[in-house]
C-alpha cells in the first residue's frame, strides 16, 4: 500500500507511540507485509526467527520489539507488539467503507461492459471495456479489472487475505489493504474466490483462465496464459510464472515460485518451488515420470515380499 502523502518516520511512530531508532524526518512512502516490501516501505517484525529477514529486507523501514542499531539506510521504529501497530496503521490509511447501493457510485464500469442481475461492486472499484460480470458476483473495494474480462456467477474478487496472528486466546486478524488485479482477456469460473494482498496485490496475467471452484490467496501474482483446472488451491505469496498448467484438485503451499511453462497433474501438492518446463506429478511433486516409475516399484512390492517369505 502506498502513502498518498508520504509520512516522516517520526510522524508513524508517534501515532503508534512508538520509539524511532534512525532519522526521524526520513520519509515512509508505504507499508507492506514482508513478502513484497519496497523501497520506502514500512513493515513489521515480531519473532526472532524472522529478524533478520526483515532487517536484510528492501523494506526501509522497520516495526521491530527488539532494541537493534538501524542498518545503514534504514530507520527502526521500537515497539512492544509491532503486529497490533502495523495493524492499526494499514487500518487508519485504509479503513473499511461500506458500499452504498449494489454498485457503489465511486465505481467506474468501461464502454460495453455487462452487468448482470445481483451483482455487488464495492467503492473505488475499476471495471474496464467489454467485461461481462455474470449475476451473483462480488467484487470488494478498490479492485482492478481488465478489458474483456469475464467472471462467472458467484465469484468473489477481493476478500480479505487468511492471515492471523495467534494470540494466547484467540487469533488476531490482519488488516487487508491491498487489491486484486485482474488484466486483460483474464476468464474466472463460477465459485472462485480470489483474495486480496494483505498490503500489495493479487495479481492474474494476461489471458489466463480459471476453470470453477479455485481459491487464490493473498498477494499471490500469476503470469499470463496460464490455465488452472477445477479446485486448485493456491496459498498466499506465490509467484506463478508465464503458461503455467495446474490440472484439478492441485494443492500449493505459501511462498514458492512454480516455473515458466510448468504442468502439474491432477490431484498433486507443491510444497516448494518447481523448475518450469517440465511436467510434474504427485505430493510432494516430483517430475511426473520419475514418479509413475516410482509408484509402479512400490506396486511391485507384494510380489517382492513374498519371494523374501
Amino acid at each position: 500500500m502506498k502513502l498518498n502523502p508520504s509520512f516522516t518516520l517520526a510522524s508513524i511512530a508517534e501515532m503508534v507511540n512508538g520509539r524511532v531508532i534512525g532519522d526521524p524526518l526520513a520519509l515512509v512512502t508505504g507499508i507492506n507485509e514482508i513478502h513484497r516490501v519496497e523501497t520506502g516501505d514500512l513493515t513489521f517484525v515480531d519473532h526472532p526467527k524472522y529478524y533478520d529477514k526483515a532487517l536484510q529486507s528492501a523494506a526501509t523501514f522497520v516495526l521491530i520489539n527488539k532494541e537493534v542499531d538501524a542498518p545503514a539506510g534504514k530507520g527502526l521504529i521500537f515497539s512492544d507488539d509491532p503486529f497490533r501497530d502495523y495493524v492499526y496503521l494499514t487500518r487508519k490509511f485504509m479503513p473499511f467503507v461500506p458500499s452504498s447501493s449494489a454498485v457503489d457510485p465511486s465505481a467506474k464500469i468501461g464502454k460495453g461492459t455487462v452487468i448482470q442481475p445481483n451483482v455487488s461492486i464495492g467503492p473505488n472499484v475499476v471495471i474496464g471495456d467489454n467485461c461481462v460480470i455474470h449475476s451473483g458476483v462480488v467484487i470488494y473495494s478498490h479492485c482492478v479489472i481488465g478489458n474483456e474480462v469475464i467472471i462467472h456467477a458467484n465469484s468473489v474478487i477481493g476478500a480479505d487475505a487468511f492471515y492471523f496472528k495467534r494470540r494466547p486466546d484467540f487469533y488476531d486478524k490482519m488488516h487487508s489493504c491491498g487489491r486484486v488485479v485482474l488484466h486483460d482477456s483474464v476468464e474466472i469460473g463460477a465459485c472462485c474466490t480470489i483474495d486480496r494482498g494483505v498490503s500489495s496485490d493479487t495479481i492474474i496475467g494476461k489471458g489466463t483462465k480459471l476453470d470453477n471452484h479455485i481459491q487464490i490467496g493473498h498477494d499471490t501474482v500469476i503470469g499470463k496464459n496460464c490455465l488452472f483446472a477445477s479446485h486448485v488451491g493456491v496459498a498466499g505469496c506465490v509467484n506463478v510464472e508465464d503458461e503455467v498448467i495446474l490440472w484439478g484438485q492441485v494443492g500449493c503451499q505459501k511462498d514458492l515460485t512454480i516455473g515458466k511453462g510448468a504442468i502439474v497433474l491432477g490431484q498433486s501438492g507443491i510444497a516448494k518451488s518447481i523448475e518450469g518446463g517440465k511436467v510434474y506429478f504427485g505430493s510432494p511433486v516430483k517430475e511426473a515420470r520419475e514418479k509413475m516409475k516410482e509408484l509402479a516399484l512400490m506396486n511391485r512390492l507384494p510380489e517382492l515380499f513374498e519371494k523374501l517369505k
